[in-house]
């Protein structure tokens, strides 16, 4: 099975109104709720793939319970850790007009020590079945800022492959862990390095520790780093839609390929393929898979073999 942690789980909330207007009253046309947080969006795009795949983390209180409820009716396995404090809601109000979508996070509850101690003893346990885990997402408060190089450590003794995906100084000292793969995206990949180039910042993340670097590029596609070379993928052309999410299938693709033993053109072409499907579908979590199956055979994908920092992609 695959394994997915998310440390900061939500309830999704999606809000669509007609055109977003700030400082007045805006009537929403449709509601929807999802389990949510980018593990268990992750989770759940690796079960439509058909992966078996266990999500494991912090839910709790009445946010929790229904998270937990929304998770039960798809093909996750549900190992989430109960806690004392209520799980957090993000909202996301999407613009029917034009399609852009503004998101709101709550911070998440306080985890205690004990109830730390409790995930970490699942985590270990769960990796006994793993094949890979994917280490994703923000830090609820309470949770030690080193807790993903901890993640980390933990799965390399066990022999599973580590992704990691999150952000800031979590992902600064994950990296000092040596993870598989990190997945940053190109603002998470100059807030680390400095460097708005991104395959210089990726060439840059991967001395820092991580043995391969795929990075999402929004609207451009994915590059990777790996001890093998370096590759630029993009799909065939702009999508429109609600972009949450969009990382977190893009996870899934590099996930599912890395436990399929695919080569790296065609982990990238399955990422590209699923996060461009993602923003055609109505929340994170999900992906438009009559899109998906097209993109699978258009998206482009190049060597950046002898190619100097400056990556040549963007369009």
């Amino acid at each position: 099975m695959i394994l997915t942690v998310t440390l900061n789980a939500a309830l999704d909330i999606t809000y669509r109104v007609p055109r977003l207007r700030p400082h007045r009253t805006n009537r929403i046309t449709e509601v929807s709720e999802r389990p949510g947080g980018k593990g268990v969006n992750v989770a759940r795009v690796l079960a439509a793939l058909g992966h078996r795949t266990v999500a494991t983390g912090f839910a709790g209180g009445g946010t929790g319970d229904a998270l937990r409820a929304l998770l039960a009716e798809t093909a996750v396995t549900d190992a989430l850790v109960p806690v004392g404090g209520a799980t957090r809601r993000t909202v996301a109000v999407v613009d029917a007009t034009t399609g852009d979508t503004t998101q709101l996070n709550e911070p998440g509850p306080t985890v205690s020590p004990a109830e730390w101690d409790t995930f970490f003893g699942t985590y270990r346990e769960l990796l006994g079945e793993a094949r890979a885990v994917a280490l994703c997402g923000s830090l609820p408060p309470g949770v030690p800022v080193d807790v993903y190089a901890r993640l980390t450590r933990a799965a390399r003794t066990a022999g599973v492959p580590v992704l990691l995906d999150t952000s800031g100084e979590p992902l600064r000292r994950g990296l000092a862990a040596r993870p598989d793969l990190a997945k940053p995206n190109a603002d998470e990949l100059a807030a680390l390095t400095g460097s708005t180039e991104p395959l210089r910042a990726a060439r840059d993340t991967r001395r820092r520790g991580a043995h391969a670097v795929a990075a999402s590029l929004g609207p451009d596609g994915m590059l990777a780093v790996t001890a093998d070379g370096a590759w630029q993928a993009a799909p065939p052309r702009r999508f429109a839609g609600n972009p949450t999410g969009a990382g977190d299938s893009a996870v899934a693709g590099l996930l599912s390929g890395l436990v399929e033993d695919l080569p790296w053109p065609a982990r990238l072409a399955r990422a590209v393929a699923l996060s461009a499907a993602t923003v055609r579908a109505p929340a994170a979590g999900e992906f438009d898979r009559a899109t998906y199956e097209e993109l699978q055979e258009q998206v482009v994908t190049a060597s950046l073999a002898g190619t100097k920092d400056r990556w040549p992609g963007g369009r």
